[in-house]
């Protein structure tokens, strides 16, 4: 179940995203992939929390796009495929290269931060079996983000998790996967309030 990443650090992948969205209008999902690799679920992951989180959530049905592709993603992280697929619906889908670059400009200086954060440390909670409930925690979470949408950037908070569980992967960071559970009970927590309200 690998978790290999082209990128050692959060800059590096935002900079990888930036590079594959240089040169057309609209950007496809495809390029993206490229840009992580499809070998890497750590920093897919990671790739879809972040773009949960920036401000291209706002716009409609991005949300319930990444909770699908997370889902996807997850499931097959789950039963341990070597490297992830996803349809062409998905992947030929496109984004404006300035919305795209507006919000990996926005992610540029938290990122630096988390890079000087990040480290191995527990690393049992990221590998082996942990794997396993790390993807069954981003099932759950890419369930929750269709509803989510129906609450103006409250989605983010799914992004959160999810760039937490990939920078977990990517870093061998178990406290970061800590964290990241802790994320998830308090988006179950947004649905459950959000169904009862």
């Amino acid at each position: 179940m690998s978790s290999a990443s082209r990128s050692t650090d959060l800059q590096d992948l935002l900079q990888q995203i930036e590079e594959s969205a240089m040169d057309e209008e609209k950007v496809a999902f495809a390029d993206l992939l490229e840009a992580v690799g499809l070998r890497s679920y750590g920093p897919m992951l990671l790739l879809l929390g972040l773009l949960a989180v920036s401000p291209i959530s706002g716009i409609p049905g991005v949300p319930s796009i990444i909770g699908t592709i997370v889902a996807l993603v997850s499931v097959q992280l789950l039963i341990g495929r070597d490297h992830f697929w996803l349809p062409q619906w998905i992947t030929r889908r496109t984004i404006e290269r300035k919305k795209l670059k507006r919000g990996i400009q926005w992610l540029h200086k938290p990122a630096r931060v988390v890079d000087r954060m990040v480290r191995p440390r527990w690393v049992k909670l990221t590998r082996g079996l942990a794997t396993y409930g790390i993807a069954v925690l981003c099932v759950l979470i890419a369930l929750t983000m269709p509803p989510l949408e129906l609450l103006p950037f409250v989605a983010s908070t799914a992004g959160m998790a999810l760039a937490t569980f990939g920078l977990a992967l990517v870093g061998r960071d178990g406290l970061l996967a800590l964290i990241a559970t802790a994320f998830t009970g308090v988006i179950g927590w947004l649905v459950v309030t959000q169904l009862l309200a």
